[in-house]
């Protein structure tokens, strides 16, 4: 971390260094107001991860792992890397992946698919 509290970023500004370990850095082109809504829904899904495996719920975990990987999608922290996307390509990524999380709710479980339906 430097001296303002941001995590050290390497060179090319696509990865973060957080105890010497490098993670990929956040989309930096998300607009702020969609970045924080996503971040509020990473973390609504960590604390469901926790609470699952905390009552020993594998459905529940699963669900909510897979919110954690929508919203680290969105931001641009995994899936395809942000820097070989066009900005379109970018923005249909973020719109997608939060219109599916706002869709279940900032606190709730993803909505259980019919079968059938995927």
């Amino acid at each position: 971390m430097n001296a303002h509290g941001m995590p050290e970023k390497t060179p090319d500004g696509h990865h973060v260094v957080i105890k010497g370990r490098k993670w990929r850095a956040t989309d930096p082109s998300l607009p702020e107001e969609i970045a924080s809504r996503l971040r509020h829904h990473l973390m609504a899904a960590r604390r469901a991860v926790r609470s699952a495996t905390t009552a020993g719920d594998a459905q529940a975990e699963r669900l909510a792992r897979a919110r954690v990987n929508h919203a680290k999608i969105a931001l641009g922290e995994r899936g395809t890397p942000w820097w070989d996307q066009s900005q379109d390509e970018r923005r249909r990524r973020w719109e997608q992946h939060l219109a599916e999380l706002d869709a279940d709710g900032p606190d709730h479980a993803p909505r259980r698919r019919q079968e059938g339906t995927e």
